[in-house]
């Protein structure tokens, strides 16, 4: 057993520092990026925000319509083959370049990611996903993967700490998802008291990734508009939300009505909602390490989109950013005690 004692921090622990800027308006604000990544050489340009790979968020209608603002989507991996069919025929070919196919580590799952990017060889991206990507086997699996498509896009996670970023870099992946247990919807710190506060994780990982050449995603714990920029600020070349862009009329999950409002449901892939939807229920040797919440009904995603590109770019002029890319050379962080007034809040 060890103890380490250096400070580890959230985003709720700091605020970004105002800067002289001449900037005159947010319109002055490009939150396009380009990347060229580490493995297939593929350049990608775009706004480097991302929807969960959930099935309540990262869907195929939230696809389309994020493709139109150039943001990302990691779609879930339930859909089956038939609905891929209807999607990519649906699709305007502009579309390609701004989703991914998710896949497990699982045979069945590695069977199915085949059979979709045999048919679809335009796909570009491929998202495997595991809630621990410290396991020797995830490692193998970005491996063989690697080796079975060498031009496709490979994000691959989840880790929070640089040696990880460093060994899935080397195993084959382009861009690695970073965040354990800071998900609105997920209870692995809980259950398990395993965890990083997310803005450490980013800062650690960048600085592992980006002096390999490859790319990160912060994944899970954005709240608020202003917690994107955090993420941005401290390094994260990608953000991924979940929880942010739930309750939407393009979100996954059930809709309810409770006293004559209407709800969506909103869970953790490892909750018991999810498992029981999707591999006939909670297995006697783990424990569910999610939740399901009913979020109010929250109209087309335009609207949140909206919100929070115009909150980052305004991030930029108060830090005197003209593109995305510089705003994390800009960025210093102080901590904080509080982070907005909240005598009026709910």
């Amino acid at each position: 057993m060890r103890i380490e004692t250096g400070l580890k921090l959230g985003f709720k622990d700091v605020m970004i520092r105002p800067k002289r800027s001449t900037l005159s308006s947010r319109s002055q604000v490009s939150l396009d990026r380009t990347f060229t990544f580490l493995h297939s050489n593929h350049t990608w340009t775009g706004v480097p925000i991302m929807a969960a790979n959930m099935d309540t968020v990262g869907t195929f209608e939230m696809a389309k319509t994020l493709a139109k603002h150039k943001i990302f989507t990691a779609i879930h991996k339930h859909y089956s083959l038939e609905e891929w069919d209807e999607f990519i025929a649906s699709l305007p070919p502009e579309t390609i370049d701004y989703f991914a196919v998710s896949t497990g580590t699982g045979n069945p799952d590695s069977i199915k990611l085949a059979k979709i990017l045999n048919k679809y060889p335009q796909i570009k991206f491929i998202c495997i996903d595991v809630a621990n990507g410290y396991s020797e086997h995830f490692v193998d699996f970005v491996q063989q993967t690697r080796k079975k498509y060498p031009n496709k896009v490979i994000m691959a996670g989840n880790v929070v700490t640089g040696e990880m970023v460093e060994e899935l870099l080397l195993a084959g992946a382009d861009i690695i998802k970073v965040g354990i247990g800071p998900g609105s919807v997920c209870t692995t710190r809980v259950k398990t008291g395993v965890g990083y506060p997310q803005l450490s994780a980013i800062i650690e990982c960048a600085d592992a990734a980006h002096g390999m050449g490859g790319q990160i995603v912060s994944d899970g714990g954005c709240k608020i508009p202003g917690d994107i920029a955090k993420a941005f600020g401290g390094g994260a070349d990608f953000v991924m939300l979940g929880g942010m862009l739930a309750g939407h009329a393009e979100s996954g999950g059930e809709t309810i009505e409770i006293n004559g409002e209407k709800y969506k449901q909103f869970y953790g892939m490892s909750s018991e909602t999810a498992m029981n939807k999707h591999v006939g229920g909670v297995a006697e040797y783990r424990a569910s390490e999610g939740k399901t919440v009913e979020i109010p009904y929250r109209g087309p995603v335009e609207n949140t989109v909206q919100d929070f590109l115009g909150g980052l770019r305004s991030t930029c002029t108060y830090v005197g950013a003209s593109k995305l890319k510089e705003l994390t050379k800009r960025t210093t962080f102080i901590r904080v005690q509080e982070q907005h007034n909240q005598v009026f809040s709910k």
